[in-house]
């Protein structure tokens, strides 16, 4: 279990420091030269620009149709997105854009409450549930330009109401809602990868521990406006320690860089109305690496702030992950080693992200 009860030092609310409107930004967000981004290059104002992220925009009517080929087709695509980029947009998902909207447009309203309110929910590295502004408990470590908050909506067992905020009014009944229709998504899309996988439908859901055992939980990322951002991150470098990562993202304000293969950080341009999946270090495991969790992280803006909420999809904390027995073979053996989620996760909650280095670890030795 995570021994860390408080946080290292005080926190201080990046939104506070964006809005105290500083012409420079602390030396606890600036990052060493390597892993500043370029901004240049990497075409900041991402409208129109044929160098942003071509990451597959999938219709998830295809699945449901009763047209052969189009399911065909669709099933993969998205098994081609899953082995290659980790990473695919979805429209015609079943959320409705107006919940959509109106999840994003309460959380704004969180954000903009003052800052007391919000104080009211700040959370620890305990369990990281509610208001927070830093990943990773290491003292003296350099910071991530962002605030967030933190809750769990299942399973039940975890999920509690006084963690969530209670303004802006109504907020609880929309975050149900919208947690609600998450899961079925996350459920489907499991069945997907699993008939992708060549295994029976409902066997990635059961590895998780089945439907009522699977973890929920919503991270909404809130990237104030920022005068040095060549400088610093609003994430650093990871790839998702859980299982599968739903993204509603900011349609007006690109932020989300994924690792092309040649190494070069790409930026994701979102569709409209649609959400942004993307496979876990869990799912890689699990599927003895055919699928691959990709690493990504976020850039800010200096004219604007971002939000975007990311629902995890997770296995159940203490069932053992490994790669599939059915996907091990003499030539393909297993190349990870057991773990629970529990444990895997204590890396991020203490270390903070850093690239792909603690699923690296677990690799089998060869």
């Amino acid at each position: 279990m995570n021994i860390f009860q408080d946080w290292p030092e005080p926190i201080v609310r990046v939104q506070s420091l964006s809005e105290s409107n500083l012409q420079a930004i602390p030396n606890r967000y600036v990052k060493p030269l390597s892993q500043r981004p370029n901004l240049l290059s990497e075409n900041y104002h991402t409208k129109n620009n044929p160098h942003t992220a071509a990451i597959p925009i999938i219709d998830l009517g295809g699945i449901y149709t009763n047209d052969i080929t189009l399911q065909a087709k669709t099933f993969d695509e998205i098994s081609k997105a899953c082995r290659e980029l980790g990473f695919f947009q979805v429209v015609n998902h079943g959320m409705s854009p107006q919940l959509m909207e109106r999840a994003k447009e309460i959380w704004r309203e969180f954000f903009h409450l003052p800052m007391e309110l919000k104080n009211m929910h700040a959370n620890s590295p305990k369990t990281y549930e509610g208001y927070g502004s830093r990943l990773g408990v290491e003292k003296g470590a350099i910071l991530d330009w962002s605030d967030y908050y933190y809750l769990h909506y299942q399973p039940l067992s975890l999920k509690d109401y006084t963690k969530w905020p209670s303004l802006p009014l109504h907020c609880r009944e929309t975050l149900e809602d919208y947690c609600k229709e998450m899961v079925k998504l996350c459920e489907n899309l499991m069945m997907i990868l699993s008939r992708n996988l060549g295994l029976q439908e409902d066997r990635l859901q059961n590895a998780f521990g089945g439907k009522d055992e699977a973890g929920g939980c919503l991270r909404v990322n809130y990237y104030p406006k920022c005068p040095q951002p060549e400088l610093t991150l609003g994430l650093s470098p990871h790839s998702d320690p859980g299982g599968l990562t739903i993204l509603l993202p900011d349609e007006h304000v690109a932020g989300l860089q994924v690792r092309g293969s040649d190494d070069a950080w790409i930026t994701v341009e979102p569709a409209p109305h649609a959400l942004i999946v993307n496979i876990g270090d869990q799912i890689q495991m699990l599927s003895n690496s055919v699928f691959k969790s990709i690493e990504h992280r976020v850039i800010v803006s200096p004219a604007e702030e971002r939000l975007s909420l990311a629902f995890f999809y997770n296995p159940k904390g203490n069932v053992p992950i490994e790669p599939l027995k059915e996907l091990v073979t003499v030539d393909s053996p297993a190349l990870y080693t057991s773990t629970t989620y529990d444990q895997y996760r204590q890396f991020i909650r203490t270390q903070g992200p850093r690239n792909k280095s603690h699923i690296d670890e677990l690799r089998s030795p060869r």
